[in-house]
């Protein structure tokens, strides 16, 4: 089918959406981008969004499509949707040219949909600094500007937690402050991105907090609890999480969990883990199996722990006075 073709049928609102056509789109060529740009304005609001998340979905699940010509170009776009829809789209998109465009979106889109997902895309430029990929200067800007974002107390809540969770990448000494301070909101989606933010942050100073607020009576909370305690490999927890995997009334903080052994690794973490593919639960049957070949990968390379759990103790203090709301 041409090309010409093939975006004459994506512009028809009643034309099934095929995935033929869209693949179509992936790896354009100079004079395709510039004939889409040409017709994407004519399409309607709602087919503009469809294509963009469908574009977006089938980037998250193949390797094998390009599609960030359109995700940039549609940046852009006059819809607040179609600009949120194309940030995530750009989720593996590292180029450094794409910072300014998320800084200017977080800045000054009118639709908080957006800057909330401009202040999470940015998330993964930290973590380039971090990993020193990108430039010391480039780095300052990013953490800069997101720092400013989570002061700003007039921004919605939803664009400040998101910028929380990126900035939790850098090891500037300041972060622990910044997520400190979430943590100690009366929002429990603030304090949802706090327990998140310290997973992300690879930092053992949490450990302590994060075994607290396995108890904690929100289950979203109780959730990304368990999420961190997995991403900082904390095997202290292991027996609560065992429980929390068989009896938590939530089956969303159950799968959490199992996904948190099947991170932690070790004998007793393996030992719960075939309990839960064994026990008379579908769901938890799944997860278990998933987590026991996420260990299994895990144990095929060389483990080096994040940190020396007996070396961290000094980071432990203060955490009763702290961790008092």
């Amino acid at each position: 089918m041409k090309y010409e073709e093939v975006l004459r049928r994506l512009g028809q609102n009643r034309e099934q959406l095929k995935s033929r056509y869209l693949y179509a789109l992936s790896g354009m060529t100079r004079a395709q981008l510039d004939e889409f740009r040409r017709v994407w304005p004519s399409f309607s609001v709602e087919r503009r969004r469809t294509i963009v998340r469908s574009l977006a979905e089938l980037t998250e699940n193949s390797y094998e499509v390009n599609f960030d010509a359109i995700f940039l170009l549609a940046l852009g776009d006059e819809d607040h949707e179609v600009r949120s829809a194309a940030i995530e789209g750009l989720w593996e998109y590292e180029n450094p040219a794409l910072i300014e465009p998320l800084i200017y979106l977080l800045r000054t889109d009118r639709a908080y949909s957006v800057r909330a997902a401009a202040a999470a895309a940015l998330g993964r430029f930290v973590l380039l600094g971090e990993l020193e990929k990108l430039s010391p200067e480039l780095s300052q800007r990013v953490e800069e500007v997101l720092r400013a974002t989570i002061n700003q107390t007039t921004e919605h809540t939803e664009v400040r937690r998101r910028a929380i969770e990126s900035i939790a990448y850098s090891g500037k000494a300041y972060v622990r402050q910044l997520i400190k301070a979430a943590y100690h909101s009366d929002d429990d989606r603030m304090q949802a991105s706090a327990l998140f933010a310290m997973g992300r942050s690879a930092d053992p100073y949490w450990r302590k907090w994060l075994a607290v607020e396995l108890d904690n009576p929100n289950p979203a909370l109780r959730y990304e609890a368990a999420r961190a305690c997995g991403e900082l490999e904390l095997s202290q927890v292991v027996p609560r999480l065992a429980e929390m995997a068989f009896n938590d009334p939530d089956r969303e903080v159950q799968a959490a969990a199992v996904w948190a052994l099947g991170c932690i690794g070790g004998r007793e973490a393996r030992a719960a883990l075939e309990a839960c593919y064994a026990a008379d639960d579908e769901m938890l049957s799944q997860a278990a199996s998933e987590a026991l070949d996420h260990m299994d990968m895990l144990s095929e390379d060389v483990l080096i722990p994040l940190y020396d759990e007996d070396a961290e103790e000094e980071d432990d203090e203060g955490l009763d006075e702290d961790t008092e709301a």
